[in-house]
């Protein structure tokens, strides 16, 4: 029960934009958004972006961990505001960028497997 009251903390946290700071700042991205649209980046369940083609540009791969690595102090810092751990921010959050992911878009679910949306 307490684990549901701290995720539910945690969503209240995300709705309040807390940690969606750090993932707007992919979706400004033109690099991102290109990527996303041809089918070489996708979000992923556990909060992060990923790669989903091999052969990504190395410039594309480093931008993609530069991203993760913002998030994931974003989420650790939310985690630390709401009592919750790091992880479950996280997946609170890729739950929701899923959910906000345009038609077509590639997103990971919970057994690794990269579908289009």
């Amino acid at each position: 029960m307490a684990n549901i009251f701290r995720i539910a903390i945690s969503a209240l946290a995300l709705a309040s934009g807390s940690v969606m700071l750090a993932a707007p700042a992919a979706a400004a991205d033109p690099q991102i958004e290109a990527a996303k649209d041809q089918g070489v980046v996708g979000e992923r369940i556990d909060g992060y972006l990923g790669i989903v083609k091999g052969g990504a540009d190395p410039s594309l791969v480093r931008l993609v961990q530069d991203i993760n690595n913002r998030r994931r102090a974003a989420y650790g810092e939310t985690a630390e505001k709401t009592g919750t751990t790091p992880q479950q921010v996280a997946r609170v959050t890729g739950e929701r960028l899923i959910a906000q992911a345009a038609p077509g878009e590639y997103i990971m679910d919970d057994s690794g497997t990269w579908s289009q949306k």
